[in-house]
């Protein structure tokens, strides 16, 4: 059964449509990467998902229900979101970023108190940053700690919008390859835009390519590297397999 199905949604702004009739399904504990240009409708197609944005015309389903029926805050208990600009509340501290959701949700002090310390150590970051301000973090614990968050609730998918973009490439590289890891230990089904097409490829399982609010591909890496009909495909998987050929000849010497 799919995890997410989008039935002919579109997304129109007035007589703009940012998101043509688009038709996807993502299968249970995939990882697929969502690329593109800038205005291409990855972030609209993202924020379908999970209800912050509501469709023009058609149908998202997760898990068969359609979520037009569900209240926000239960359909976003099983849909962790990470935000493009990490968006950790400044005024609280680590732990009550952290805790947010599950505060909402009704849950004890005890078991909060428990969840943070079990997703700090999920993520790699020692308890000891609990008490401090995000101000305090470097970007890239700050992005673990997003990460955290939206996992606080134990949902079933992860949605994130280019949930590295901001990050020196080194800490780049190594929350991806945690992020990675993080969906396989907890059986997610993770949806990730980035403007990196060789990080797509590298991390999922699948690649949505999309252009001008349409979705053109969505492919396994491997079949998109092999070719594709498509010109602007083709083109933007010609890049990041051009770098690879340099920097195999550079290696060779």
């Amino acid at each position: 059964m799919s995890a997410i199905v989008l039935d002919r949604v579109s997304k129109s702004y007035g007589d703009q449509t940012v998101l043509a009739e688009t038709s996807l399904s993502i299968e249970r504990g995939r990882f697929v990467a969502l690329v593109g240009g800038s205005g291409a409708g990855k972030t609209t197609l993202l924020k379908l998902m999970n209800g912050l944005q509501s469709p023009s015309t058609g149908r998202v389903l997760i898990d068969g229900g359609d979520i037009a029926a569900r209240p926000g805050p239960e359909l976003r208990r099983g849909v962790g979101y990470v935000f493009q600009e990490i968006g950790l509340f400044p005024h609280m501290s680590v732990a009550q970023n952290i805790g947010i959701t599950p505060t909402l949700l009704g849950w004890s002090a005890g078991e909060i108190a428990a969840r943070v310390d079990a997703l700090l150590d999920l993520v790699a970051l020692p308890r000891a940053v609990a008490d401090r301000a995000p101000s305090a973090l470097s970007g890239g614990q700050r992005q673990r700690v997003g990460v955290a968050r939206a996992l606080a609730a134990r949902p079933s998918i992860l949605l994130m919008d280019e949930p590295f973009g901001a990050l020196d490439p080194v800490t780049r590289v190594a929350l991806a390859d945690d992020v990675r890891a993080l969906h396989e230990r907890l059986s997610l089904t993770t949806v990730m835009v980035t403007h990196d097409v060789g990080e797509a490829l590298l991390l999922a399982d699948q690649v949505v390519v999309m252009a001008g609010g349409r979705v053109l591909a969505q492919a396994s890496p491997r079949e998109l590297l092999t070719g594709h009909p498509d010109p602007v495909v083709a083109d933007l998987i010609a890049a990041p397999r051009r770098q690879a050929e340099r920097l195999a000849e550079l290696a060779r010497g």
